[in-house]
């Protein structure tokens, strides 16, 4: 950083050079294998998030006390299972602030919260097919909401009882979402229903619900993927947090 300043002070580099280099350093290596991005919000507007398949507990508690220590932002773990967050949780710690452990057993995900959020204006609906996509539509929410927006949920809405449908939408329109998430397995046809019905952005998210040639969310992803119904973007399988970031794109943009 010195070496930095040193040369804006000098003329060598300008005052945008600098910034720029300065973000690019906000980087802390813990270890051999890990490295912290302590200031992706700054540049993303979405705070940092660990993806916790396939770490150690070891990492993941290093990990997040790291990040209390040197940062005042909330940090979000996501796929953390139950039983993983219980072996974890009381080896989570810092001496010098305070901190409230927030998890979400259907999403999957825990909330390292440091601060609270501030609130934001605008809403996002989510819809889920069946009940077995709830635990994706849920990892949308607390994406969502973590960034001080707020959503409005209909779960277990599919076309196999299409009646159920047309209420929920109507409520979502009256209550004025700016971008609906539809999550669906089976064959995967909700979100073109949907937006054959609305004018506003549609995010699609195949689930690994079904059986047969549906087996794993591969229908659904491809049946998302040539909809009729013009303009959804659809997200991988069961992909509720990129759905919820992309929203988040969206709306912070409005």
């Amino acid at each position: 950083m010195r070496n930095l300043l040193e040369k804006l002070l000098d003329g060598k580099i300008t005052l945008d050079q600098c910034e720029t280099l300065l973000k690019a350093q906000n980087i802390q290596e813990l270890g051999d294998n890990i490295k912290l991005d302590l200031k992706r919000k700054d540049r993303t507007g979405f705070p940092e998030a660990i993806f916790a398949e396939n770490k150690s507990d070891e990492d993941i508690i290093l990990i997040i006390n790291s990040h209390i220590e040197k940062n005042d932002d909330n940090l979000i773990i996501t796929r953390l299972d139950s039983n993983r967050f219980d072996l974890i949780k009381d080896e989570i710690s810092s001496k010098d602030k305070d901190f409230k452990l927030i998890f979400n057993k259907k999403a999957r995900i825990l909330i390292v919260k440091l601060r609270q959020v501030e609130n934001k204006d605008f809403k996002v609906g989510i819809i889920t097919a069946g009940t077995s996509d709830i635990p994706v539509g849920e990892e949308a929410k607390v994406i969502i909401e973590e960034s001080g927006h707020k959503t409005i949920t209909s779960y277990d809405i599919g076309v196999a009882g299409i009646h159920r449908l047309f209420p929920q939408i109507s409520k979502m329109i009256e209550e004025d979402v700016k971008v609906l998430i539809v999550c669906a397995g089976m064959e995967g046809a909700l979100p073109s229903v949907v937006a054959g019905l609305v004018d506003i952005p549609v995010i699609g998210v195949p689930t690994s619900v079904g059986y047969g040639v549906g087996e794993g969310g591969i229908a659904a992803l491809y049946s998302m993927l040539q909809s009729c119904a013009p303009g959804i973007a659809v997200v991988n399988i069961d992909n509720g947090f990129g759905a919820g970031v992309f929203a988040l794109s969206i709306v912070n943009n409005l």
